[in-house]
């Protein structure tokens, strides 16, 4: 066989393969462009880091004045002053300024939700991503719950006479602000799992972190 007719032959056979890994390789893109818009870059957060970073940002924040808010159950106005701080932090479409990054914690969930299943349903995505994904996704959206209570409860204190009306309304409101990161043990089995009514945005943050690793992202 010529050496002309070699050199054919392996063109054509390298040709082959780069046509079948295409599609493959494609497809991969899309479910790791998705995982990246999670954990690494979205367009509309501040500083345009990932839709995960930017609730935990928030969520911190939140967790923080809430904090503050329940520190003094007698004195209202510090209540109202703090619990309008969580209020923007977890959805400042709510209100008017505050100490929040303008994004909120709510929109960041729910967006880690929208696009790690996006991942997950992305053609020739891998197990692990499959997998991964529905643990991020459960968590991110136990915490789009919390916000939508977190919500309500900050409506009702901002429309509270008195310290004794918003006492116990601020002490559920600081429960729920620091579930948005560390979630909640729900069923009682001495840990936070991934489950619905469990997880929050830590949990979150490692499932997608143990994609990254496993997609070699990391």
């Amino acid at each position: 066989m010529s050496r002309t007719l070699n050199i054919g032959l392996a063109l054509a056979l390298a040709a082959a393969v780069v046509v079948a890994w295409a599609p493959v390789a494609a497809a991969q893109n899309a479910a790791h462009n998705h995982i990246g818009h999670v954990m690494d870059r979205w367009n509309d957060t501040p500083e345009m880091v990932g839709l995960l970073p930017a609730a935990i940002a928030e969520a911190e924040i939140a967790a923080r004045h809430a904090s503050l808010a329940a520190k003094d159950p007698s004195n209202l106005d510090a209540i109202k002053l703090h619990t309008a701080h969580v209020l923007h932090a977890v959805d400042p479409t709510q209100i008017d300024g505050g100490p929040g990054q303008g994004y909120g914690v709510r929109q960041g969930a729910e967006g880690a939700a929208k696009h790690i299943m996006a991942a997950a349903n992305s053609d020739g995505a891998s197990g692990a991503v499959k997998a991964h994904a529905e643990h991020v996704a459960a968590s991110a959206q136990n915490t789009v719950s919390r916000a939508d209570e977190i919500v309500m409860l900050a409506q009702k204190i901002a429309m509270s006479d008195s310290a004794a009306d918003a006492s116990s309304l601020v002490a559920e409101l600081n429960t729920l602000a620091q579930a948005l990161l560390g979630g909640v043990d729900a069923n009682g089995d001495g840990s936070v799992g991934w489950q619905t009514g469990e997880g929050g945005l830590e949990v979150a943050q490692t499932h997608a972190n143990l994609m990254k690793q496993a997609e070699g992202l990391q």
